[in-house]
């Protein structure tokens, strides 16, 4: 029996564990909420900081396989156990790049990987000395997510709104569409990607709304979509799955925009959509298995589910039943206890043989389920 070792509890835990009960697998998780969504269905459920390294470090070292499912983990003690033979991935290296933005656009330019233009700033005066480069995002090197961390600098007069910490200004794209690509490579350099899913944000909250896959876009850019994926993963020399998060220019480029070591949003639909889920493919790689089929069998499209606006406390579900209630309709709820504004609760994925059909479905039933307390 294979024993792996996760850092982080959350939905993508969740997930992943539900993953790998069709195999024998033993899937251990640190993390430090003790109600986190894993608690329940983990074989070990471990409470710990995954920040602090005599908690990482003593959790990892009985594993045969030591992973994550967010980035915010203590990369050193991972070195360390790196070092005594425990295999993690993906690899320590990659995380502590990927950790930080300012960090990750370096290296996308040190290897010839297209990217929006940057700046790197360390404070506020920095980025006003540099107004001549707008419009920009202005994105925090370290501790963004889920739209978090990230600011919009159209004219001078959202200056006022920039981090005054070690940050990067990324020149504003004009963008035909935002893309996704999910590739995997275990350790016999076996390379796999997912075709290109469509991104569609939340302007409120900046964070992916709904997504359809597979993206409705020219064959030769998806084409070169997923080269991209897979020159990415192979240039970090990763072992594990990449979330690579793409812009699809109105010039017809194609340029990174960031990237995640891990299961991803962007790759929910794959549990009833494609051939092989993201979360099977993750086991695949990590565990040096034969990475599995990515084809979409179905076109479809997964819509975010979040805390409703003014509800902060323990979660109710409106009209779940409504939702259960449509064809081709598969609902995934995350078992976190609290709800707040814009937190993900869960999500749902829609499957028609017919894309056409799809987006009138997304538009009719993506604000039936509310999220209340």
């Amino acid at each position: 029996m294979i024993k792996i070792g996760v850092l982080g509890g959350g939905q993508l835990g969740r997930m992943f564990i539900q993953a790998t009960t069709d195999w024998n697998v033993e899937v251990h998780i640190l993390d430090g909420n003790p109600v986190a969504p894993c608690k329940d269905t983990a074989s070990v459920f471990q409470v710990g900081s995954i920040t602090d390294y005599d908690a990482v470090y003593e959790f990892g070292k009985t594993m045969d396989v030591v992973t994550i499912e967010i980035e915010n983990v203590n990369v050193d003690a991972l070195e360390q156990l790196e070092k005594e033979g425990v295999k993690v991935f993906p690899q320590p290296r990659v995380i502590r790049i990927i950790q930080d933005k300012r960090l990750q656009k370096q290296f996308y330019q040190d290897h010839n990987i297209p990217t929006s233009d940057f700046i790197l700033v360390n404070n506020k005066q920095e980025i006003q000395a540099n107004k001549a480069f707008l419009p920009a995002f202005n994105k925090l090197g370290t501790g963004g997510y889920d739209g978090r961390g990230v600011v919009g600098l159209r004219t001078e007069s959202d200056l006022e709104k920039a981090f005054d910490a070690p940050s990067l200004l990324e020149k504003a794209v004009d963008i035909e569409k935002e893309l996704a690509v999910i590739v995997a490579r275990n350790e016999q350099g076996e390379l796999k990607a997912f075709p290109p899913v469509e991104l569609v944000f939340n302007p409120i909250y900046n964070l992916v709304d709904y997504l359809l896959s597979p993206a409705q876009i020219p064959e030769e850019i998806a084409t070169k979509a997923v080269e991209m994926a897979k020159k990415v993963i192979t240039d970090f020399d990763m072992i594990g799955l990449l979330a690579v998060e793409l812009f699809y220019s109105k010039t017809g480029e194609i340029l990174v925009n960031e990237v995640a070591p891990r299961p991803h949003n962007s790759g929910h639909q794959s549990i009833e959509a494609n051939v092989t889920s993201q979360f099977q493919q993750f086991l695949r790689a990590i565990s040096n298995m034969p990475l599995g089929d990515t084809s979409v069998r179905t076109p479809s499209a997964m819509i975010n589910i979040l805390g409703a606006e003014g509800h902060t406390g323990p979660a109710k579900y409106q009209h779940l039943e409504r939702l259960l209630a449509e064809s081709g309709v598969f609902v995934h709820l995350y078992g976190k206890k609290i709800t707040k504004p814009s937190r993900k609760m869960g999500h749902f994925t829609i499957i028609d043989e017919d894309i056409d059909k799809l987006l009138p479905k997304v538009d009719r039933l993506k604000n039936v389920l509310k999220v209340i307390t």
